[in-house]
C-alpha cells in the first residue's frame, strides 16, 4: 500500500513502514558514527560529512514528523527551547517580533531577555485576539510572529488561520508552538502558518524519558536556510539513542493522545461545577472562551492539559489551598513537564515567579494513559482533604 494513501494513524504506527534492507530489521538502528568517509576522488557522495547536524539516526524521525505535519522538511533538535530560539536567531538584531503573553515560561524568560539584549524587539499580546495583533503589527518591520496554541498554562486558544492572514499580509513569518496540539490535533502548517515547534519531550515523545525539539517548515525559505545553519553551527542536535528513542515513542502517539484527551475531557467536566473548584480551564468545555475556535481548528480531541483554580476556605488561600491539594495526590505526580504516560501535576505559579500570568490558585494537569476514574478519584480526595 503506497504510503501516500495511509492515514497519519499507521504511518506514525509503522514510522513510515521503514525496514533496513541489509538486517530486515523493522526497528531501525542507532549510528553512533561521528564521521564518515570521504570518496576516493575527495567527494562525500554519501551526503554525510560530520554528525552533529547528518546522523542518519534522524532520517526516519525528521521524514514522520513531516508527514505528520504535511510540512515540506524536518530537523531535531536537543531540546524544545533549543529549536525554538534557533528560530528566533534566524532574524536579524533590530526585527520586530510579536509573542503572547501567555506562553511557555521559559521561552517567553528567553525573549525578554537573551532575544531582546540580542537586539530583537519583541512585543507581548494577547495572541488570542485579532485587534492586538492588528495594533501590534508594524508591516515591513515586523518579521515573526508567534503563536503557542493552546497556550502554557491557560490554554488559551489562537486562530492560527486568522493570525495567518494578519501576520502574511504585513510580510511577516508565522512560527506555531503545537507541542500541545500535536499533529494529532492539529496541523498548523496547512492552516497557513510558516513553522510548527515541538517540544518532542512532550508528547511526540511521550515517556518522559527524552529531552528533543522539532521544526518543520512548510515550504523552503532564506529564514529555513539560516535555521538549518545555525542547528549545526550552534550545535543544538540530539544524540542518536534519543533520536532512536524519539522515534520509538512516536510509534504510539496515537492512542497515547487520544486516551489522553478522552480522559483530560471527562476529568474537566467532572470539576467544571465540583464545590472546591473555582474554576476549569479547558478548550473542550463549551464555556472556555476560546472553544469554538479550538473546535474549528483541532480534530478529534482538545488536548490532554488543563488546569484547575482551587477554591479557598476560612483557614486557607486558594492559594495554599492548591498547594495542600497538589500534596495530598498518590495517584498524580507532582512534577513539571507534560504530555507523558503518567499523569503530572503542579502548582504552576510558584515554578514560574513573579510575573506569571498563572494565578496562585492554580494547579496545571497533564493527564496521562491511565484509568479516567481512577484520576479523578485521586484528585477527588486531594480536593476534599485540603478543604477538610
Amino acid at each position: 500500500m503506497d504510503a501516500k494513501n495511509m492515514k497519519p494513524e499507521s504511518l506514525a504506527a509503522q514510522a513510515l513502514g521503514w525496514v533496513d534492507e541489509a538486517t530486515r530489521a523493522i526497528a531501525p538502528p542507532i549510528h553512533t558514527a561521528t564521521t564518515y568517509l570521504r570518496d576516493e576522488d575527495n567527494q562525500y557522495r554519501s551526503g554525510r560529512v560530520y554528525s552533529r547536524d547528518q546522523n542518519p539516526s534522524y532520517d526516519q524521525a525528521e521524514a514522520l514528523i513531516t508527514a505528520l505535519e504535511a510540512g515540506h522538511q524536518s530537523l531535531l533538535f536537543a531540546s524544545g527551547m533549543a529549536a525554538a530560539t534557533a528560530v528566533f536567531l534566524a532574524l536579524a538584531p533590530g526585527d520586530h517580533v510579536v509573542a503572547p503573553k501567555v506562553m511557555y515560561w521559559s521561552l517567553r524568560n528567553w525573549l525578554k531577555n537573551f532575544a531582546t539584549d540580542w537586539g530583537l524587539v519583541v512585543e507581548f499580546i494577547e495572541m488570542d485576539s485579532a485587534a492586538a495583533l492588528q495594533a501590534a503589527i508594524q508591516p515591513g518591520k515586523t518579521k515573526l510572529v508567534w503563536i503557542e496554541t493552546p497556550a502554557n498554562p491557560l490554554w488559551t486558544i489562537t486562530d492560527i488561520a486568522a493570525t495567518c492572514r494578519i501576520a502574511h499580509a504585513a510580510g511577516a513569518l508565522v512560527a506555531v508552538d503545537s507541542t500541545v496540539g500535536t499533529p494529532v490535533l492539529s496541523q498548523p502548517l496547512t492552516l497557513g502558518a510558516d513553522i510548527v515547534m515541538h517540544a518532542a519531550t512532550k508528547y511526540l515523545n511521550g515517556h518522559s524519558d527524552v529531552i528533543a525539539g522539532s521544526l518543520t517548515v512548510r515550504a523552503d525559505s532564506p529564514t529555513w536556510q539560516r535555521i538549518r545553519a545555525i542547528r549545526a553551527q550552534l550545535g543544538g542536535v540530539l544524540g542518536p539513542f534519543e533520536a532512536w528513542l524519539l522515534t520509538r515513542g512516536m510509534r504510539t502517539l496515537f492512542p497515547r493522545v487520544r486516551t489522553a484527551c478522552a480522559s483530560a475531557q471527562r476529568i474537566a467536566e467532572y470539576f467544571d461545577t465540583h464545590p472546591h473548584v473555582a474554576e476549569v480551564l479547558y478548550p473542550g468545555l463549551p464555556s472556555f472562551a476560546g472553544h469554538s475556535v479550538a473546535a474549528a481548528q483541532m480534530q478529534g480531541g482538545f488536548g490532554g492539559m488543563l488546569s484547575i483554580r482551587v477554591k479557598g476556605t476560612n483557614e486557607r488561600s486558594g492559594e495554599a489551598a492548591a498547594i495542600a491539594t497538589a500534596a495530598k495526590v498518590q495517584l498524580w505526580k507532582r512534577a513539571t513537564s507534560l504530555g507523558g504516560v503518567e499523569s503530572l501535576i503542579e502548582h504552576r505559579a510558584s515554578v514560574e515567579g513573579p510575573g506569571t500570568p498563572a494565578p496562585s490558585d492554580l494547579l496545571r494537569l497533564s493527564v496521562g494513559i491511565e484509568d479516567a476514574g481512577d484520576l479523578i478519584a485521586d484528585l477527588e480526595a486531594a480536593l476534599k482533604l485540603a478543604h477538610a
